[in-house]
């Protein structure tokens, strides 16, 4: 249906890309979006190496659910992206340093792994209380489940750094908890 000819055009506000906005963003807070999918895509990578770290070593358990993890923080990127994009915003990929390779154990990467986790976490807290501060309450709702999903990912990892840390680097137990992960074993347990 046609609308009448003396219908006025309305007006929008629109974004850096050009797209209808309902709500502007302050640039500070964008900028923090852009950072926070840079640590996304920089955990990604840094997760395929541990991958291929593990694979090296004959430990595919390991590999693939580092693998996995890869794949996991490249989608969070892109949801962050999606976001950016919904919000009428350009969006900005900055490099991504080659990632760490050398490793002495196993210990050290669930270690470095769950940092890793917990500085996600960090950075997700510090956008939402940006967001609040902002009075932007779209994107407190698009982090709600974000932080709740990377509370679960910190306790995922912290979890297998105990059972490695338990294992106390002997071959069978660590073999054991590698057959776990091809078994796609990898949770806390949950008493409730």
């Amino acid at each position: 249906m046609a609308l009448p000819s003396s219908t006025k055009a309305v007006a929008l506000t629109t974004g850096p890309a050009g797209r209808a906005i309902a709500q502007s963003m302050e640039a500070s807070l964008v900028e923090a979006l852009h950072q926070h999918l840079t640590m996304e895509r920089n955990a990604s990578a840094a997760y395929f190496a541990i991958a291929i770290w593990f694979a090296e070593r004959e430990l595919r358990g390991f590999s693939h659910y580092f693998k996995q993890e890869a794949i996991h923080e490249q989608e969070h990127a892109a949801h962050f992206a999606d976001y950016l994009i919904a919000r009428g915003q350009t969006v900005v990929l900055q490099d991504v340093p080659s990632p760490r390779q050398e490793w002495i154990s196993t210990d050290e990467i669930m270690a470095a792994s769950f940092q890793m986790e917990a500085d996600v976490t960090t950075s997700l807290h510090q956008l939402y209380a940006m967001a609040e501060r902002a009075s932007d309450m779209r994107t407190t709702v698009f982090l709600d489940p974000l932080v709740d999903n990377q509370v679960n990912s910190e306790n995922e990892f912290a979890h297998l750094l105990g059972r490695v840390r338990f294992a106390q680097n002997q071959p069978s137990a660590m073999l054991i908890i590698d057959g776990e992960l091809s078994d796609g074993k990898h949770s806390p347990a949950k008493l409730a």
